[in-house]
């Protein structure tokens, strides 16, 4: 009777730790915790136009300075889910192209972070943790790093007048780590 309690138990305590040890790796795996004290830092300078050589045999003319990037919109970001600050700028590029640049960014890193160009309103504290995938928006990429300046290219598809504001987009748990208002400059 004792021998039936032993063969049975030692099958139960394996399936049990067989499942535990199962749901640790997935909730490691799930929630990334490590990230929480790597930084990446990306320092990217912002994009400027080069001017076209002129045709072979062409007369040489004077170059004319090519047109420089011009800021659109601009605003500061909040933070929602996390602790998060730096500027956020919507820049025209001299050949009409279009990318978001994160200034001074600084946030915490996370599993799958992405920069969302979203026509969504900035909210204050929890009520704007969760608004920016009711709306209209637009993935510019996953975030290069949690600290740094860096660049986003807006689609060519895209008009980014219909966009009001970017967030740090945690795709895996559909919350906001901080977000920046687009005001027009």
């Amino acid at each position: 009777m004792g021998r039936g309690r032993k063969t049975l138990g030692r099958p139960l305590v394996i399936t049990v730790l067989v499942v535990v040890t199962a749901g640790v790796g997935l909730g490691l795996y799930w929630f990334q915790p490590w990230k929480l004290w790597q930084d990446e830092t990306v320092q990217e300078a912002l994009p400027t136009a080069v001017a076209p050589a002129p045709p072979a045999g062409a007369p040489s003319a004077s170059p004319s300075p090519a047109p420089g990037p011009r800021t659109l919109a601009g605003g500061d970001l909040i933070s929602h889910e996390h602790t998060t600050s730096g500027k956020v700028k919507l820049v025209r590029l001299a050949d009409g192209s279009h990318v978001v640049r994160l200034e001074d960014l600084d946030t915490s890193n996370g599993p799958d972070l992405r920069v969302w160009l979203t026509d969504a309103p900035v909210k204050e504290g929890r009520a704007g943790w969760h608004v920016f995938d009711d709306g209209a928006y637009v993935s510019l990429g996953k975030l290069k790093g949690n600290k740094g300046s860096q660049n986003y290219v807006v689609p060519a598809d895209v008009d980014p007048s219909q966009y009001t504001s970017v967030t740090i987009w945690c795709d895996r748990f559909d919350v906001s780590f901080g977000a920046a208002e687009l005001a027009r400059t």
